[in-house]
């Protein structure tokens, strides 16, 4: 997990959301909303699909207007100075948008262009960033023919053609096998030792827990729950976690004469104990059904258990 990060001031932020709303009709995609980001930090925004997320990120840079409070980038209001803030801060979108029939190399130098990038500093940037996503042994190749892994990586080096200061990346490795993730979790990491502020959203809860110095949990466009990850498990569960099947009336049987846990998650037929020692449950079901006793796992607690007792165990759609 990366190292903590210390509050920060109004005047220290990258980022500051201050009672942000957006409502579409007659539903509020994100309500109420404060976020103070500082520089120099990866940061999380995670949540079930709907929870206003990618809404955030879209008023963040702009390409959708808040319907209440302030909103600061660069400690400039968005809506006020919308082109000022975006030559100073990359996006790589859900969806990749990639020119089909051109090679990485030549969507690199359209988009470079866009940034008025041109000569020596538009071909040297390109030959960085081919470098720095690993595209070089596919730099020639049309994007029609890139698996999803190559042009993941392309989306992400058009998003950071012009060296922006402010990196968003929304689900940028969803879908991708896990030896690309872990590729791509390293330029991350590289962009933050660079002094990049880095924005993410995310499904992945172990990515978020190795990535982001902080996290914000939202639920129905509301943040209800912000801070340092590991500070957040600890003090809203607890450090170990035992799992095992049971039905309902099973776990009411076998926590009666217990004292009950710091916490507790069900899915399914799934339970989850949450305690700083988990030993008094083991010797529970041992002393219930002996040395053939149910299968069980004991682990550390860790974000994904987090995020499911805070916004519930089914990963639900807004209407």
């Amino acid at each position: 997990m990366a190292e903590e990060v210390k509050a920060v001031s109004e005047e220290d932020a990258v980022i500051s959301l201050q009672g942000v709303g957006k409502r579409f009709g007659e539903r509020w995609a994100v309500s109420d909303f404060d976020l103070r980001i500082p520089r120099g930090v990866t940061y999380g925004l995670l949540g079930p699909n709907g929870a206003g997320k990618t809404t955030s990120l879209r008023m963040i840079y702009g390409l959708t207007e808040p319907t209440s409070g302030s909103l600061r980038v660069f400690g400039k209001e968005v809506r006020e100075n919308v082109r000022a803030v975006r030559a100073r801060l990359g996006v790589t979108l859900q969806e990749n948008v990639l020119i089909e029939n051109l090679d990485p190399r030549e969507n690199l130098a359209v988009f470079g262009r866009f940034h008025l990038l041109r000569g020596k500093a538009l071909r040297d940037r390109i030959e960085f960033m081919i470098d720095f996503l690993e595209l070089r042994s596919h730099a020639d190749v049309p994007v029609r023919a890139l698996s999803g892994g190559y042009k993941r990586r392309l989306a992400i080096a058009m998003s950071l053609m012009n060296d922006p200061e402010l990196v968003i990346l929304d689900e940028p490795t969803t879908g991708l096998d896990p030896a690309v993730r872990l590729a791509l979790w390293e330029r991350v990491r590289e962009l933050r030792a660079r002094g990049k502020t880095v924005v993410l959203t995310t499904h992945y809860m172990d990515e978020a827990e190795r990535l982001c110095d902080r996290v914000a949990i939202m639920s129905e466009g509301k943040c209800v729950m912000e801070g340092v990850p590991s500070e957040l498990i600890t003090t809203h569960l607890a450090r170990e976690t035992i799992e095992f099947d049971c039905s309902v009336k099973e776990e009411g049987e076998f926590l009666r004469p217990l004292e009950d846990p710091r916490a507790r998650v069900r899915v399914g037929r799934r339970l989850m104990l949450y305690a700083d020692d988990t030993g008094v449950y083991m010797d529970r079901l041992h002393q219930r059904e002996g040395a053939d006793c149910r299968p069980f796992i004991v682990r550390p607690t860790n974000l994904e258990d987090l995020f499911l007792s805070v916004t519930g165990t089914s990963l639900k759609e807004v209407e």
